[in-house]
């Protein structure tokens, strides 16, 4: 159908189902909504064409194997949006955030050491949700220095995107490619040194239109981590383990070991339930010990991104 009419018309439908998803902040509109209806749209087209030249089996195969996988890149993103949500849920962020606060790093400091940050942990949690958590922590600190919020939250989504070229978890494009097969984990790792300098050389010029002197630290209490939430950090890391050794090894797709990961987090979040309904049943604690509310795993699938996926 590339040359058919049918073929101009699904490109004309998905040309303007991106223009929605561009213009979404000035329509409030969510993304999601013109692009399944735009794929509702498409798919209808072909399979009419198909049934009316009696192959309506090809386009059945053709859709269940896109389906397929895009089910493995939700599923595989669900559960690291959730792990992600629950290290939100445990204060480990906020933690991070009254660190460096705390600390008094400097303006001038500040950009590098977000920025590492998001280099370093957008391999594992994906490049965007790296993004929004440190440009989080950069909106505490920099309160009053526009300026230094822009600088920083610019040099923090280079960071993140750098960082999530090199790894099959930083980015889902690279998601794609890994699950797809076309290339093996380790051989991700050969782009380190190009991404080290596709972040180094952007945070170098932008630091000569920072501030200087240091934010304000008066009043700022460090955040406790709620009980568990290390843990969740490294069960969060044993998933990823788990998965690379699914693929390699076992050449499992890699979303099952993702799924294998979540049963980590709901044996955990089990553990944390029963620990926490002990304290409150326990007449030998001493009342002012606070006793933290269930830790609920369906409720951070829930506050997932949903939009998104």
């Amino acid at each position: 159908l590339t040359d058919h009419w049918l073929g101009y018309t699904a490109i004309a439908i998905f040309s303007l189902a991106y223009v929605l998803v561009i213009l979404e902040e000035k329509l409030m509109l969510r993304k999601s909504k013109p692009v399944l209806l735009a794929a509702g749209l498409i798919w209808m087209l072909i399979g009419a064409y198909y049934g009316l030249h009696g192959d309506s089996d090809a386009v059945q195969v053709a859709i269940r194997h896109n389906f397929l996988e895009y089910a493995e890149l939700f599923f595989f993103l669900l559960v690291a949006m959730t792990y992600i949500n629950s290290m939100l849920e445990r204060n480990v962020f906020d933690a991070l955030r009254d660190w460096l606060i705390i600390r008094g790093f400097s303006y001038r400091k500040l950009p590098w050491m977000t920025g590492v940050l998001a280099f370093l942990i957008s391999p594992i949690a994906d490049n965007l949700t790296t993004a929004l958590i440190m440009c989080a922590v950069i909106l505490a600190v920099g309160k009053g220095q526009p300026q230094f919020i822009a600088v920083c939250c610019v040099n923090i989504v280079v960071a993140a995107n750098a960082g999530g070229a090199f790894s099959p978890f930083g980015d889902i494009t690279t998601l794609m490619v890994w699950q797809k097969g076309m290339l093996e984990f380790g051989t991700f790792y050969k782009l380190f040194i190009p991404s080290v300098v596709n972040f180094m050389i952007p945070a170098l010029v932008m630091q000569f239109s920072l501030p200087r002197g240091c934010p304000l630290s008066i009043g700022v209490k460090q955040t406790a981590i709620k009980s568990g939430g290390v843990m969740i950090v490294i069960l969060f890391l044993l998933t990823i383990t788990t998965t690379v050794f699914f693929h390699n090894f076992l050449h499992i797709p890699p979303v099952f070991g993702m799924m294998m990961g979540l049963a980590y987090l709901k044996f955990f979040a089990y553990y944390l339930r029963q620990v926490g309904r002990a304290n409150i049943d326990n007449p030998d604690i001493h009342a002012s010990v606070e006793v933290e509310e269930e830790f609920d795993v369906f409720d951070k699938i829930a506050k997932a991104e949903w939009d998104t996926l």
